[in-house]
């Protein structure tokens, strides 16, 4: 037996016992969680100085703040997300009990990306944790000194319950041979196709976290300064390698100079004039990809930086002028320190030129005018949409993040993570008296029923629980009447 199949049938047989349920449980784990994050922090901030350059504070700051967070919340707010939700009633089920309560799913595989190893691994592990769940934690291999902090988490979490699985690609592929009871992945969206086909087989349902081309459109009417500013920071952190970083610029040609000149001045000022010996600017993960991003150069006109060390996986922060649509860096995720400037004739053009590709991760639009907000809003489709800043929707676990169609399936954050990774049950629970008001659904059927079902059917009220007695009590009056009138 594989390794990867002894994990998920202990996990299984761990989740099987149904010590993960009860809430004390879960808070304990979560607790464990954030000791690992906070003991082994020096092993955390060391494996990404390895693997992505990453400074210790930037490692704090993008990696180990936002997962704090999360773990805080789902502390605060655990025994609220999985207590019995009330639902709305109709005059039939008035005086009944009725519920929705989140249940465990079962034995949840996590499969991590390379770009943000601890905050993206580990965020959905804490829904599955506060949910009740058994999961799999499988960090990327292409993060290779991060994977190796993980497999220390079984020294805090029930070893059981939260194996790691390391390695690379054959042996994700024999864990996606497994049967899971949900299937949470980060990354691009050829990979996530193959999650898709490889859980269909068992018909488990995924959670697709992926990318796609961020678009970021500057109207002329704002200030571009500012704009510009807040452009170079979400496109230039950690390398550029993040999924929802601005992919390219949208703009009328009347300012793509002025952008071009504030966006240089900002990275001067963020990473001085010689960004490869600056502490808070990272490399890229690998020459495979270092070599993919510099091929998307060819035949475009560099404004900014292009300056490379394929030895060091680096690329200078750049900017790209005057590009064309059909250019070979527009057609796919750049993932990287290299953002495209496209001339659009207004929003109108913009909104076209996002709607005639696939829908994005992230959409950004700055505009001193609500208008052209709205505007975009209303005729463009994206995962989530921020106006006149970048990047800062991920850190509001109140807000769902997630995409749509191919930038992912699937919302997490906060609760919605906790509700991603739940089976929400409706339940209703009714006494067996009363029966005579029953009669109208049974046969024969007759139009007079069917009058008195509609009403009681279709007409929905709100109980509090203080009221309940004074609304079965009328109920009560209702079924002698119309078993008096109607029924008899």
């Amino acid at each position: 037996m594989s390794q990867e199949q002894l994990a998920v049938q202990q996990a299984r047989r761990a989740f099987l016992t149904g010590r993960s349920k009860p809430l004390d449980f879960r808070l304990q784990q979560l607790k464990n969680l954030k000791r690992f994050i906070t003991e082994r922090q020096k092993e955390i901030t060391d494996a990404l100085k390895k693997d992505l350059n990453k400074s210790e504070n930037g490692t704090k700051f993008f990696e180990i703040l936002g997962l704090e967070g999360e773990i805080n919340l789902a502390l605060s707010k655990l025994s609220d997300w999985a207590a019995p939700r009330p639902v709305k009633k109709n005059l039939l089920t008035i005086a009944d009990e009725v519920f929705v309560q989140p249940e465990p799913l079962g034995v949840v595989l996590i499969i991590g990306a390379w770009n943000y190893p601890i905050a993206v691994t580990l965020q959905p592990l804490v829904g599955a944790i506060a949910a009740g769940n058994a999961a799999v934690i499988k960090p990327s291999e292409v993060s290779a000194h991060t994977a190796k902090v993980m497999e220390l988490l079984p020294h805090y979490l029930d070893p059981e319950m939260y194996p790691v699985v390391t390695g690379g690609v054959p042996e994700t592929q024999e864990l996606l041979k497994q049967r899971f009871d949900h299937i949470f992945y980060t990354g691009n969206s050829a990979v996530g196709r193959l999650i898709m086909e490889a859980a269909a087989r068992h018909l488990t349902p995924v959670t697709l976290e992926l990318g796609g081309k961020s678009p970021c459109y500057i109207d002329k009417n704002c200030d571009i300064a500012v704009a510009c500013r807040r452009i170079t920071w979400g496109k230039y952190v950690n390398c550029g390698q993040t999924c929802i970083a601005p992919d390219y610029i949208l703009c009328e040609p009347s300012i793509q100079d002025k952008v071009v000149s504030e966006i240089r001045k900002c990275i001067k000022e963020f990473y001085t004039d010689d960004p490869k010996t600056f502490t808070d600017y990272g490399r890229i993960i690998n020459q495979r990809h270092f070599k993919r991003i510099m091929a998307l150069l060819d035949g475009c006109t560099v404004a900014i930086g292009g300056e490379n060390d394929e030895s060091q996986c680096y690329i200078a922060p750049t900017v790209l002028k005057d590009v064309k649509p059909e250019s070979k860096v527009m057609q796919e995720e750049i993932f990287g320190p290299v953002l495209p400037v496209v001339p659009v004739n207004g929003v109108n053009e913009a909104i076209q030129f996002i709607n005639e590709r696939e829908k994005p991760l992230a959409l950004y639009v700055f505009s001193s005018s609500n208008k052209v907000i709205n505007q975009m809003i209303k005729e463009t489709s994206s995962g989530g949409l921020l106006a006149n800043d970048c990047l800062v929707h991920f850190t509001l676990s109140d807000l769902p993040f997630g995409g749509v169609g191919n930038s992912g399936t699937g919302r997490y954050h906060g609760q919605y993570t906790f509700d991603q990774l739940s089976h929400l049950r409706g339940c209703l629970i009714k006494k067996l008296n009363m029966e005579r008001i029953n009669q109208m659904r049974y046969p024969p059927h007759s139009e007079k029923k069917l009058r008195w079902a509609r009403m009681l059917l279709l007409k929905q009220v709100n109980v509090s629980r203080w009221s309940q007695l004074a609304h079965a009590a009328m109920l009560a009056v209702l079924a002698v009447f119309v078993v008096k009138r109607f029924l008899r």
